[in-house]
């Protein structure tokens, strides 16, 4: 199941519309499953849960549909919890491009762990080129720079807790900090910058919710391999 709020009362994510995806949609590999994953705590992680029961939420179709409607231009948020239509490591093509399409002349923009089958990485690159802004999700530095050598669609990155509001990877590459994890008067609806396909810079995303320590803990477990 999948569910819709038109205007998100989330500061960090100002008032744009927000979805999220069942958690049947989360790929096995990604390092948070088992404790970390930001959406398994707080009031999300109830509104998720009943979504991934059915409890709460609606069919694909009607998310495309709700997508399409929104007026043009409109920056919006895919998967506030959950990833990529598809089950597990899986991205359904046929799915997807039923919401590439919706979102032709909208700004819509998700994140994704979903990059370690070779056989996504078109589908995510396709996704990016018509115009859906996917962000694929590391979780060190140097995988960082793995995922920009795709050439597939921006990259962000999980950063220690007490991470700079700028750095570099190994391979010299800028990250910046996002600047609503440290400004007050900053959302997605007012920086936009990961829903920007062709940026110059990785934007990172510090350890925080009731799992950072879990977060940063993977993060330089990452950086020891």
């Amino acid at each position: 199941m999948y569910s819709i709020t038109l205007k998100s009362a989330n500061v960090k994510t100002g008032p744009i519309p927000v979805s999220i995806s069942g958690a049947e949609t989360c790929p096995g590999s990604c390092p948070f499953n088992t404790g970390g994953c930001y959406a398994k705590g707080g009031p999300l992680a109830i509104h998720w849960r009943k979504v991934t029961n059915g409890d709460r939420g609606t069919d694909w179709g009607t998310l495309c549909d709700t997508v399409a409607s929104l007026p043009n231009g409109q920056l919006w948020r895919h998967n506030a919890a959950g990833d990529l239509v598809g089950q597990g490591e899986t991205i359904d093509p046929v799915a997807l491009g039923q919401l590439v399409h919706a979102n032709i002349g909208k700004r819509g923009f998700t994140y994704t762990h979903k990059t370690t089958d070779k056989a996504n990485h078109q589908w995510i690159k396709a996704a990016n080129d018509w115009g859906f802004i996917i962000n694929l999700s590391a979780n060190s530095l140097d995988h960082a720079d793995q995922l920009v050598d795709l050439n597939v669609g921006p990259v962000v990155s999980v950063l220690p807790i007490d991470a700079p509001t700028h750095t570099k990877t190994p391979k010299g590459r800028m990250v910046v900090t996002c600047p609503a994890t440290y400004r007050d008067n900053v959302s997605c609806a007012t920086c936009k910058l990961c829903a920007v396909r062709d940026r110059s810079v990785i934007v990172g995303f510090p350890a925080h919710g009731q799992s950072k320590a879990k977060v940063q803990t993977v993060f330089f477990a990452k950086v020891a391999q």
